[in-house]
Order: C-alpha cells, then structure tokens, then sequence
C-alpha cells in the first residue's frame, strides 16, 4: 500500500476556519494561512482547504484564501468548493492549488470530473463524497453540504468517478463528522473494494489508533480537523505513534 499522509483540513466559512458536527453548530476554528502554516511546521504532508459555504451561496471559491495560504506553503494543497467549470479550476490553479476537489457540482455534472481530468491530469482532479449510512452496508450521497439526500449509493458514484479520470476519492462520512469517535469504517472499506485510486478518510478521527484503523482499512490519505485545530495531538505526535503502530508514513 501507499505510504500514509496526514492532512489537516481546513473547512472556510467567511474567510475563517470554521468546525462542527455533522456540518453543522459551526464555531471558529482560526485564521486559515496561520493554521496551514503551523500544520506545514508540525509535519503535515498535504493541506486540504474547502470553502463549505461557496456552493451553498452559488458562489466561487475565495481564490484570495488560497492565495494567501500558497504564498506561505510548500507541501501540496487541494482546494474545493464552488467548483462548477474548468474556468473554476484554472483559477484556484492558478492561485496556488495543487488539485482541485468538486464534489455537489460533480454529481450533477459527472462529464466535469472527464473534463477536469483530460485537461488538468488524474492526479489534480479529486471527487469528494459526503456518505451518510441508510444500514450498516448501504451509504447515500449527499450534496450541498449534507443538506440534500440522494438515493444514490455511494460505491456506485465512487466507481464512475474513478472511471471518468478521478485520481482520488475524499470520502466523508455525515455521521461521524466531528463526533471524535473514529472513521467509518466499513464505509471504507466499501469503497476501497469498489476503487483502485487513493482514497482519503474523513470524519471522526480523535486519536492515532483511529488514524491507524483507517489505514488499514483502505485510506492512504488520512484527514482530521478539530483534534489539530483544538491542539489535542500534535502532527509529529500522531505521525509518530502511527511509526509505531506499523503504518508507513513520512517522518
């Protein structure tokens, strides 16, 4: 398997970093290129930055944010949110994006992950999904934020977004988002044995172990918030305690 990458994210909202639970019962979590430089000191291998608020408002990402966060980074950013054309990309490339992550505009337009990929590369075009589970085996799409349901299953849309020319899934599961009490699990492994790209674990992580479970269960790219933002675990903390547990990371 792929080496593991810790990736803090930082989820925007009005030009702050912003936390909840479920996407929801949002409180400031700090200044975004503050953040992202302090998580690039600690050890983080990529930055994740999604203006959660940009499709909800049909409107564009704030290319300013990524700006200012590329003016101080040097590990990898993927930036999303508000992502409806290539024009879109362009610019958040331009400002500084590494890749661009299209989630809600994916789904109604699946031809923009072909195009995204065709002009930019498989491995700048990331498809996030939101899962939220209807049994203990079956996950539905979300879209605009968790607030629109769909009954589309989830390792349905994770496998034609593969074949269109994603080059990762980031995969978040609606009910564990901000609860602290570990990945989906299942719901990676789901996933992991519908597609063969890299997929990024979100939602529910509060320690290494839960970091750890996620890696064995398929997630390579393994991404956390609030324990980062509420300065519970150290990156370097974490990474090390994952050496330890006998997951290969980047020290």
């Amino acid at each position: 398997m792929l080496k593991a990458r810790i990736i803090p994210c930082l989820d925007c909202h009005a030009g702050r970093v912003v936390k909840g639970v479920r996407f929801l019962n949002l409180r400031d979590a700090g200044d975004p290129a503050e953040l992202a430089a302090r998580y690039e000191a600690e050890g983080a291998d990529e930055i994740v930055l999604l203006d959660i608020s940009a499709t909800i408002e049909d409107r564009k990402n704030h290319v300013q944010t990524v700006r200012a966060i590329r003016d101080i980074l040097s590990i990898p950013l993927t930036v999303g949110g508000g992502i409806r054309s290539l024009a879109d990309c362009e610019a958040l490339l331009s400002a500084g994006a590494d890749k661009v992550s299209i989630n809600s505009a994916a789904y109604r337009n699946p031809q923009l992950i072909d195009a995204i990929a065709t002009r930019f590369g498989t491995q700048c075009t990331v498809v996030a999904i939101d899962a939220k589970a209807k049994t203990a085996s079956i996950w539905h799409v979300l879209l605009n934020g968790g607030r629109i349901a769909t009954l589309t299953l989830v390792t349905k849309w994770a496998r034609e977004a593969a074949s269109r020319g994603a080059g990762e899934i980031l995969l978040t599961s609606w009910d564990q988002d901000g609860t602290r009490a570990g990945y989906d699990l299942e719901l990676l492994k789901a996933v992991r044995s519908t597609v063969s790209i890299p997929i990024i674990a979100s939602g529910g992580a509060a320690n290494a172990r839960h970091l750890s479970n996620a890696y064995e269960a398929g997630a390579s790219g393994l991404l956390a918030a609030s324990i980062f933002h509420d300065n519970d675990a150290s990156i370097y903390k974490i990474k090390h305690e994952l050496k330890d547990f006998g997951v290969p990371i980047r020290l």
